[in-house]
């Protein structure tokens, strides 16, 4: 079994992703192998007082990026949107970013 640092790696901080926080969705880079079992146990073990409601993943591509003549791909990840319950405690991160 892996530890939830290894399965929840880094807080995903766009303008898209900040717009839901309101909603209680929060964003994050996960581990490419990862499930949705796993990450519902990692979020609910680092953040505590959250509960889990509903979690979204996608797989993103690694996009191509040129530098001058050369070509290369960016790297791949997975992200997860996860959504809290109505009456779970919000992430304290997210919140100090608004």
């Amino acid at each position: 079994m892996k530890a939830p640092q290894d399965i929840i790696l880094t807080p995903v901080i766009t303008e898209a992703s900040m717009a839901n926080v309101q909603l209680k969705k929060y964003t994050f880079k996960v581990a490419k192998d990862a499930n949705k079992l796993e990450i519902v146990k990692a979020v609910e073990q680092l953040f505590p007082g959250t509960k889990v409601a509903k979690i979204n993943t996608v797989n993103c591509r690694g996009r191509f990026k040129r530098m001058g003549r050369t070509g290369g791909y960016r790297p791949s990840y997975k992200k997860a949107i996860v959504t809290l319950t109505e009456g779970s405690k919000t992430i304290e991160f997210f919140d100090t970013m608004l």
